[in-house]
């Protein structure tokens, strides 16, 4: 039997030509749903399962470490506030920075060593985030590339009363302190912020825009790298201890010298 035939204008067609050209459009754009549909799914799901997890394993963490004193539910109790709210910028903040877990309660959390690995602590602010509040700054957030004469001023006008004009820290009242900035990595800086650890106020967006925070990184990492131009600059505390110093050791070294002076001429 023969397979083509002929047509009108004598060029030759089989009559499976139809079915053949069908079947191939079907399996072609069965298979390109079908990889689509994989690729989909292998992104999506895996994600939030992920998420799923670390959120799991943050609550496993949280109630081994951090229930006695902030609730089953971080509802709060007797021993520590609420972290409903809180965010996972704060937790991120505390527990990288060694100072939480607390040992003991005082005026303020000290700074010690960190008992967490990043992964747990990322797990444990992952599952306190899922509860609300700020989440931990991206690179991008606090990348020291801002206005550094801008971020000079906001500091000063917001920060300095605290923490002294280049962040070289200050006493607060009842044993309390605001502690030096040098060393302070940019992230723990914008999350400070943000969350208002110990004594520290909360600024958010509507106080200091995020262009405002990047501007003070951006200052705060300039002083690290910058020494003072003027010479030996007593930790930069200020003119009321320039001013001491003055008065103690230059003006008392010439009383001195007049004093023997006078005596030697005697």
């Amino acid at each position: 039997m023969a397979i083509f035939k002929r047509n009108a204008k004598g060029s030759r067609r089989s009559p499976l030509a139809a079915i053949i050209v069908m079947v191939a459009g079907l399996a072609v754009t069965g298979s390109g749903y079908a990889a689509a549909t994989a690729a989909v799914e292998s992104v999506k799901p895996v994600s939030a399962v992920q998420s799923a997890t670390q959120i799991e394993e943050g609550r496993k963490l949280f109630l081994a470490n951090c229930a006695s004193c902030h609730g089953t539910n971080a509802e709060g109790a007797a021993g520590g506030p609420s972290l409903k709210g809180v965010g996972a910028a704060s937790v991120e903040f505390q527990v990288a920075t060694g100072r939480m877990p607390g040992q003991a309660s005082g005026p303020q959390l000290e700074k010690k060593p960190v008992q967490f690995t990043e992964e747990q602590i990322l797990a444990m602010a992952a599952y306190i985030g899922s509860l609300g509040g700020p989440a931990i700054p991206t690179d991008e957030m606090v990348a020291a590339n801002g206005d550094t004469t801008r971020g000079g001023e906001l500091f000063r006008i917001n920060c300095a009363m605290c923490h002294n004009a280049v962040g070289a820290g200050g006493a607060l009242t009842e044993g309390k302190y605001a502690p030096a900035l040098e060393g302070v990595t940019e992230r723990h800086i914008y999350s400070a912020m943000v969350t208002g650890p110990q004594n520290m106020p909360v600024f958010n967006d509507a106080n200091l825009t995020p262009k405002d925070k990047k501007d003070i990184i951006t200052y705060l990492k300039w002083v690290e790298t910058n020494p003072s131009a003027g010479g030996y600059e007593l930790a930069g505390l200020g003119p009321v201890v320039e001013g001491l110093f003055a008065w103690v050791f230059v003006l008392g070294g010439i009383i001195a010298i007049t004093i023997w002076l006078g005596a030697k001429s005697n």
